[in-house]
């Protein structure tokens, strides 16, 4: 009988570090850009001026990824350049990375949870020259929290979002670059 219950033990011990969140930290190479101070020549703030060519609803069935379907999407309806303005749903499981430091050079920690399931709060971001950039909230029982979305975030019952398509001639190269400064 003891062994018996030892062994039930070890196996919940175990069953439960594999089902443990994993977070790994990466530290970005170090470039020169890193180092070089601000440019007068670079405005602490500039405007691009556009306007939506037509709005798309992206959904997403049970167990899609979600952000390989953003992808996938984004080639098949030739979408350039777009603002995400919206996303809803629930996911069955998670992988998000958010910085991690203050100073140059970044540091991203990537959070995967290949077990928990939460709602999506929130999604938003852009696609930038075909390149979808985006940022989603999820929310569990307990908490709330978000960052970049990743490959290997699966659909729980649906996931919608909807895409503000914008004309190919504006340029977003910039706004996204952390060396644009």
């Amino acid at each position: 009988m003891k062994n018996l219950i030892l062994i039930l033990t070890m196996m919940l011990v175990t069953g439960s570090l594999a089902a443990q969140q994993t977070r790994v930290e990466i530290t970005n190479a170090s470039s020169v850009s890193d180092s070089r101070l601000n440019s007068n020549s670079v405005p602490d703030g500039y405007v691009l001026n556009g306007q939506f060519n037509r709005i798309l609803i992206f959904r997403f069935k049970y167990q899609a990824d979600l952000l390989g379907g953003l992808d996938s999407l984004t080639k098949v309806n030739n979408i350039k350049n777009a603002v995400i303005l919206s996303g809803i749903g629930s996911v069955r499981n998670y992988h998000l990375h958010s910085v991690s430091n203050r100073t140059f050079p970044t540091k991203n920690i990537f959070i995967k949870d290949t077990i928990a399931p939460a709602d999506i709060a929130s999604m938003n971001g852009y696609i930038i020259n075909g390149r979808v950039h985006a940022h989603v909230v999820l929310t569990n029982a307990d908490k709330a929290f978000g960052g970049h979305l990743e490959k290997g975030t699966n659909v729980f019952t649906f996931a919608i979002v909807t895409i503000g398509v914008l004309s190919d001639s504006i340029d977003l190269g910039k706004v996204d670059d952390k060396n644009y400064r």
